[in-house]
């Protein structure tokens, strides 16, 4: 199998590259890659990149992520997260390669208390939000054989991330506010990766037909206030000199801390199908989140 990868030093691309790597020939691409275009703002370019390669799967591993920077760039986030995956489902299409692409909880408008599904009306706050239903949608309308991932509050060892963020913070600050009004799940880039690994070698046996829209996202559900506060208590066991604790973090509500971009209230994603098609275990956040810092611990000692 020859797969080729976009975004090879993203959070969920790097760790693609660890899970890929056990299914065949893995070619991963970065903007900047100079033997073939990886640049999802080249639409040319990477269609002409997939036609070079021909490979069997495409992963889309890279997009616009600057949630807030995006209501002021909606034009270069549209081409990136929706034009963009748009072309390589026409490109997977002609060289009947499967393509894999991951999408965000940012698609709904976060009402309600209860986990969505696949199936609930989307309706997004923001220009990312919409930016990334726009790319679903153009991939699905091709008729490309696909398996598109929506997440959420992910997370790695590899670049910037809120717990990150908060460790930072806490020992530079001596008071933070932290956001108790917005419900999801920390989601590792590494079990996106060895879900992805998962699905792909099940797509590939073609034992039933898995193409379509999947719920993935680790299991339980936190705030961001609940979040931080599980940081703070994993540094204080840690050792690490923090001045915030976790009993001194105060909770505010979303009204309290105004953004650019609006974001959803509630982003609990129901990954009953994920489940249930590939026979799936998924952890509980609070596992991948402590296992993160515990590498993250390691590494600066």
């Amino acid at each position: 199998m020859k797969i080729l990868l976009f975004g090879k030093n993203g959070q969920i691309g790097w760790e693609l590259q660890r899970s890929l790597a056990p299914l065949g020939e893995v070619i991963a691409l970065q903007k900047n890659s100079p033997s073939h275009c990886g640049d999802l703002s080249n639409l040319e370019g990477i269609a002409q990149t997939v036609a070079d390669i021909a490979p069997d799967v495409i992963v889309n591993a890279a997009a616009y992520t600057a949630v807030d920077q995006a209501e002021s760039e909606s034009q270069h986030a549209h081409t990136i997260n929706a034009l963009a995956p748009g072309i390589l489902a026409q490109a997977a299409k002609r060289c009947q390669a499967w393509l894999v692409h991951y999408s965000t909880d940012y698609v709904f408008d976060g009402h309600g208390d209860q986990p969505l599904s696949e199936i609930d009306p989307t309706q997004p706050l923001n220009i990312y939000g919409s930016t990334k239903l726009a790319g679903e949608k153009a991939i699905e309308d091709t008729g490309c054989q696909h398996l598109i991932f929506r997440t959420s509050w992910v997370y790695s060892t590899q670049g910037n991330n809120f717990a990150k963020t908060m460790l930072r913070l806490a020992q530079e600050r001596d008071h933070l506010r932290v956001i108790n009004d917005q419900i999801g799940s920390p989601t590792g880039a590494d079990l996106l990766a060895d879900i992805t690994a998962i699905a792909l070698r099940a797509a590939k046996n073609q034992k039933e037909n898995v193409s379509g829209l999947y719920h993935a996202t680790a299991s339980g559900e936190t705030s961001w206030y609940h979040y931080a506060q599980f940081v703070l208590h994993f540094a204080r066991q840690a050792g690490i000199a923090i001045k915030v604790t976790p009993e001194t973090l105060t909770p505010i509500s979303t009204q309290a801390f105004p953004l650019p971009a609006k974001r959803p209230n509630n982003t609990r994603l129901n990954c009953q199908k994920l489940r249930d098609t590939f026979g799936l275990h998924l952890p509980h956040w609070e596992m991948g989140v402590a296992r993160m810092l515990s590498e993250m611990t390691k590494n600066a000692q």
